[in-house]
């Protein structure tokens, strides 16, 4: 269906104001999503595990505050710090994908994701726990491979360029990372696509998105071949700088020669749910082969697309039935406590969060904040306010700085419960200072 802005303003308005609406809903539909919502859907894919995706959706927000008229400075450090968690989360997942790479003898594999966990990593000690294993890799025979996986932070430096302090990796090493994570198929195409191309996958993949759109479309202008997945690329940009009718285009003839790319079904989804039309989205879902329909990724997206109907119930029942036929999976569960959310039961969606938290604890993995955070303010809210709770509050403060100002006014007014009149004070103390820091309107 064509859209036409006579269909969505009816009634007897003269011509200029006639216009003047329909240019600020023009306006609206293709500067694309707030970065509030951005933000709330990189914490939606954060949750299921969707390090790369989340990542990217973070960093569109921040690309959009930052081109905001009015400055926002606690929110850019938000969006910072989840960044920051994001690509710490992403870093450990490729670390984790190159022991398993070790344990099947891909040693190049292996070398490819260690060397995108170190260039996505901000952690010093976890920089250099990944040296000495891409180093140890690098030294070691095929035989000794397995031993790689017990080098800690405490194991003795090796002769070799990268453990220096500050180790670097080139242009070509982390493209190449970035294609060893792709298909192999895919991977070794995106590597005879050229220069540009390889300059723009690397921007796209840091967030530079207006970059990105420079040297990718260099880069599909130079190599005009329908079967190529630079279109695909190029939309990913697009839909992170917001051209999304652009990027639509692009996807069309991306399924069209590649009908089972999963990316550009992902894409096109977010397009479909930005412009409100689940039901494509639907639509679009059902029409994938069964292979690929019972993907995880896929699963998601049907979900993801029952919650943004507004059909709680149904994305409730959806997540229970995921979790019952294929088994616990953290990301689903979280899912599934936010449906539960949403249809106010709050105790369902509580007991999904502690669960999730109790699974972490007993295999010493770290526990996402963002659970922390909806475990402890659900806790609150129904006034369970134990020692574990304030624990949780406590690691929280460090953990989401942003919002320090109010994790310590939890932790007062549970002293305050407790009797505890000067631990009280201290922490609301605390809660005022942080508050002023951060710029916030007063929580209480």
């Amino acid at each position: 269906m064509v859209w036409c802005p006579c269909n969505n303003f009816p009634g007897a308005d003269g011509p200029d104001h006639l216009q003047k609406r329909v240019t600020m809903s023009l306006m609206k539909l293709f500067s694309g999503p707030t970065p509030e919502k951005l933000e709330s859907k990189g914490d939606t894919l954060f949750a299921s595990g969707l390090w790369g995706q989340a990542k990217q959706a973070y960093e569109r927000a921040l690309y959009k505050l930052d081109k905001a008229p009015e400055a926002e400075p606690h929110r850019h450090r938000q969006l910072q710090d989840k960044i920051r968690q994001t690509c710490e989360a992403l870093a450990r997942s490729h670390q984790e994908d190159a022991m398993n790479y070790l344990d099947g003898g891909y040693a190049d594999e292996a070398r490819a994701a260690l060397t995108l966990a170190l260039e996505i990593s901000d952690d010093e000690a976890f920089r250099d726990e990944l040296t000495k294993q891409l180093a140890a890799l690098n030294a070691s025979p095929e035989s000794d491979y397995n031993a790689i996986e017990t080098i800690s932070v405490d194991a003795p430096s090796l002769d070799n360029d990268l453990t220096s302090a500050n180790p670097t990796v080139s242009k070509d090493e982390y493209f190449r990372a970035l294609c060893h994570t792709l298909p192999e198929e895919i991977g070794k195409a995106y590597q005879g696509y050229g220069e540009d191309f390889i300059d723009g996958y690397i921007a796209l993949n840091n967030g530079n998105f207006d970059t990105a759109i420079t040297y990718l479309e260099r880069a599909m202008t130079a190599l005009p071949r329908p079967d190529s997945f630079i279109p695909l690329e190029l939309a990913t940009a697009y839909v992170n700088n917001g051209r999304l009718e652009e990027a639509r285009e692009l996807l069309e003839e991306v399924r069209f020669h590649h009908p089972e790319a999963l990316p550009a079904y992902q894409l096109l989804c977010d397009i479909y749910w930005e412009h409100g039309e689940t039901a494509q989205a639907e639509a679009l879902l059902a029409s994938l082969p069964p292979h690929l329909a019972q993907s995880r990724a896929v699963m998601h997206l049907k979900g993801e697309t029952l919650y943004r109907a507004g059909q709680f119930d149904k994305a409730r029942d959806f997540y229970r039935y995921f979790l019952e036929t294929y088994g616990w999976d953290d990301g689903m569960a979280q899912e599934l406590a936010k449906a539960h959310e949403a249809l106010q039961e709050q105790s369902e969606a509580r007991g999904l969060y502690r669960k999730i938290i109790g699974r972490c604890r007993s295999c010493h993995a770290r526990v996402d904040p963002r659970i922390k955070h909806q475990y402890a303010e659900l806790s609150f809210a129904e006034g369970i306010k134990d020692p574990d709770i304030l624990e949780i509050y406590l690691s929280l403060a460090h953990e989401i700085p942003t919002n320090a100002a109010l994790y310590f006014e939890r932790i007062s007014q549970i002293y305050f419960s407790q009797g505890n009149a000067t631990e009280g004070e201290r922490f609301r103390a605390f809660a005022l200072r942080a508050q002023a820091e951060q710029n916030h309107p007063p929580l209480f």
